[in-house]
C-alpha cells in the first residue's frame, strides 16, 4: 500500500508515524511546502522572545531523522498542486528546482493546515509580518535582532497575536495591540478578559480595543497605520494576526466537498467526499462536542488525534473522531488563561438557557506560602446542569483545573457532580476543597435552592430600584479602599448584631471580595426571613470590569497622532 501525505506538522506527521507503526511494509511519502516537515508550531512566538534560544529546538523531525526512525520519505519544499482522483495521482512541484512530476497513491491524506488572513488594507513590505511557519518566525527574529525595533504593533488579539505581543514586550519593544472587538482573546468572555487587559497594561503593552485599521503604508522606516476616527499610528514593525482560514486551494481544485469557512468536509473517520482521500487538522470541518454543530477549530491537540485516526482507518482499524470542544491554555506574561467548551457569548448565540458560576479560589492552601488567586467561570445548562464550558484566569494551577473540567465534560458529568470528584490534595498543590470541587458545591447549592445569584450586568438596574438593598460585607478598611456605587457596608462579622438595620420588605443583594463572605451573609439573611442574593465573582471581578471600562475609553486616544 502506498500512502501520500500532503503537509506535515501536527496532523500529517502524526498520521505518517502512526501508519508506519501499524504497517511496516507501507510506502509512505510526505510532501511539505515549507522547509520543515514537523515543527513546534505553538512554540514559534517564544523563539522571537528568546525563551527558546536554539532554532533547532523548533524542529521536531527532519526529513533525515524521519527516514532513519520510520523509513518515511519526507520531501520539503515540495508543493502538491493538483489531485487526479480518478487516476489516483498528485501533481508535485519541487519549489527549489521548479521540476514538476506526478506521484501515484493508494490512499491520500491532506494536511494542508490554515493560512493567515490578510486584510484588504495589507501592504507587503519588509517591516510587516505574519506568523504561521518556522520561516515566518526566523524572519521576525532576524528583523528584531538586526534592526532593533523600538516600537511594534500587533493587529489581532487571538492566541498568536497575544503571545507575539508578550514576547516582543519582553524583549523591550514598546508594543501596541489593535483589536477590532471589545476584548482580547475571544475564547473568553468580556468579564474574564478584563483580567487579561489589566495584565497586559501592567507589562507596558498598549491596547486599542474596538479599533479598525483602514490603511497601511510605509513612511521612511516606519509602518503607518490609519485607524478609524482619523487617527494614525506609526511603528517600526507590524505583525498581522487577525486569524486564519482553512487552506483549501488543493481540495477545491480536486472537487472535494467544502463546508464551514471553506473547510474540507470529513466524516467521523476523517474521510472526504472522494474515496481514498482523507483530511486532517486546521483545514477540516469538525463537529463541536458541546453544540454538535459544524465548526472549524484550529488547535494542535485535535490535529494530532485526527492524524492518528486517519492512520487507523487507512490501516484497517476502525477509529472515529468524537468532536472538538476547544480546550486551550495560554501563558500571558505571568498569567495563565485556559478554556474548554463554549463561552457565555456562544451559549447565548446557540440559544441555550444557561446558568453561570463565577468564583475566586486560591491555587493551593492559603496557609502554604505563595498561593495565588484564580477566577473560575463555569457555564452550564439550566435544568439539566450539563456543563457547557469553563474559563479560568489565574497563575499557578490553572492548567490542571481546566483539564479536570474538560475531562468531566467529555465524561458527561453535570456541574453539580464536580463536587464529588476525588482530587489529589497536598498544601503546596491544592486545598482540601479544590477549586473544581468548589464550583460543584456552588452548582449544587443553586440546584437545591440554597443560594441565588446576581451578576455584574444586573447592578445598573438594581441601583435604580427602590425595592432592594445593596450590601457590601467586607471589612471597613476594604470598603474604604474601593466599593461599588450604591452598596452600603455592614461587615459579615457584624451582620447578626446589625441585622435590624436592614428592611425585610426589600431584596438584599450582597457583595464581598471573592464571593465567600457574601455567600455566608446570604445564608444568615435567608434564615432570618430575608430574600438575599449573592454576587457572582466578588468585588475582585467587579473592580476589574469597572477599571477596564474606564481604561479602554482613555487608552484609545493616548499616544495617537491626528
Amino acid at each position: 500500500m502506498k500512502i501520500v501525505i500532503v503537509g506535515g506538522v501536527a496532523g500529517g506527521a502524526t498520521a505518517a508515524a502512526r501508519i508506519r507503526r501499524l504497517d511496516e511494509s507501507a510506502e509512505i511519502i510526505v510532501f511539505e511546502r515549507s522547509g520543515y516537515i514537523s515543527y513546534a508550531n505553538c512554540g514559534l512566538p517564544y523563539y522571537i522572545g528568546g525563551v527558546i534560544k536554539d532554532e533547532g529546538d523548533l524542529t521536531l523531525q527532519t526529513p533525515e531523522s524521519f527516514y532513519r526512525r520510520f523509513k518515511i520519505v519526507a520531501k520539503v519544499h515540495h508543493e502538491v498542486t493538483d489531485i487526479d482522483a480518478h487516476d489516483k495521482t498528485v501533481s508535485v512541484t519541487d519549489l527549489k528546482t521548479g521540476k514538476r512530476f506526478t506521484e501515484s497513491y493508494d490512499k491520500l491524506v491532506l494536511s494542508p493546515g490554515a493560512k493567515p488572513i490578510l486584510p484588504d488594507f495589507y501592504t507587503e513590505n519588509e517591516r510587516t509580518f505574519t506568523l504561521r511557519t518556522v520561516e515566518d518566525t526566523l524572519k521576525i527574529h532576524a528583523f528584531v535582532e538586526e534592526k532593533q525595533p523600538k516600537t511594534a504593533v500587533v493587529i489581532g488579539g487571538g492566541f498568536i497575536g497575544l503571545e507575539t505581543a508578550e514576547n516582543l514586550a519582553e524583549r523591550g519593544v514598546k508594543t501596541t495591540i489593535i483589536q477590532r472587538g471589545d476584548h482580547l482573546l475571544p475564547t473568553v468572555d468580556c468579564d474574564m478578559a478584563s483580567f487579561i487587559h489589566a495584565n497586559f497594561r501592567h507589562h507596558g503593552v498598549r491596547l486599542l480595543l474596538n479599533a479598525n485599521t483602514n490603511k497601511m503604508g510605509i513612511i521612511g522606516e516606519k509602518v503607518s497605520l490609519d485607524l478609524a476616527g482619523e487617527k494614525q499610528l506609526n511603528a517600526d514593525m507590524v505583525v498581522l494576526s487577525i486569524g486564519v482560514s482553512p487552506e483549501n486551494t488543493l481540495a477545491k481544485k480536486a472537487g472535494l466537498e467544502l463546508g464551514v469557512k471553506g473547510a474540507i468536509k470529513v466524516n467521523a473517520k476523517m474521510e472526504t467526499s472522494i474515496a481514498d482521500i482523507y483530511a486532517v487538522g486546521d483545514a477540516v470541518q469538525v463537529k463541536h462536542f458541546i453544540t454538535e454543530q459544524d465548526a472549524v477549530i484550529s488547535l494542535a491537540g485535535p490535529a494530532n488525534k485526527q492524524g492518528r485516526i486517519v492512520a487507523d482507518n487507512v490501516c484497517g482499524l476502525n477509529s472515529e473522531y468524537k468532536g472538538s470542544q476547544g480546550s486551550s491554555v495560554i501563558k500571558l506574561f505571568d498569567m495563565t488563561v485556559a478554556t474548554t467548551g463554549i463561552n457565555e457569548a456562544q451559549a447565548k448565540a446557540n440559544g441555550y438557557a444557561y446558568e453561570k458560576i463565577i468564583l475566586t479560589q486560591s491555587s493551593h492552601a492559603g496557609y502554604y506560602p505563595n498561593a495565588t488567586a484564580m477566577t473560575v467561570k463555569l457555564i452550564f445548562e439550566k435544568g439539566t446542569y450539563k456543563i457547557l464550558g469553563a474559563q479560568i484566569v489565574g497563575y499557578d494551577g490553572v492548567d490542571k483545573r481546566i483539564d479536570v473540567i474538560a475531562t468531566a465534560i467529555r465524561a458527561g458529568m453535570t456541574a453539580d457532580e464536580l463536587k464529588d470528584l476525588d482530587l489529589a490534595y497536598a498544601p503546596p498543590y491544592s486545598s482540601a476543597k479544590d477549586p473544581v470541587n468548589m464550583a460543584g458545591f456552588v452548582a449544587d447549592n443553586i440546584k437545591k435552592g440554597v443560594v441565588k445569584q446576581f451578576y455584574f450586568e444586573d447592578i445598573p438596574a438594581l441601583r435604580e430600584s427602590n425595592d432592594v438593598v445593596l450590601l457590601d460585607t467586607r471589612t471597613p478598611f476594604e470598603y474604604m479602599r474601593g466599593a461599588a456605587d450604591g452598596f452600603i457596608n455592614i461587615p459579615l462579622d457584624d451582620l447578626r448584631a446589625r441585622i435590624g438595620e436592614l428592611d425585610k420588605s426589600k431584596k438584599i443583594y450582597v457583595m464581598c471580595q471573592s464571593g465567600l463572605r457574601s455567600y455566608l451573609a446570604t445564608r444568615i439573611l435567608t434564615q432570618n426571613g430575608f430574600d438575599a442574593y449573592n454576587f457572582a465573582g466578588g468585588f475582585r471581578l467587579y473592580s476589574s470590569i469597572k477599571n477596564e471600562e474606564i481604561l479602554s475609553k482613555q487608552c484609545y486616544s493616548c499616544g495617537m497622532e491626528k
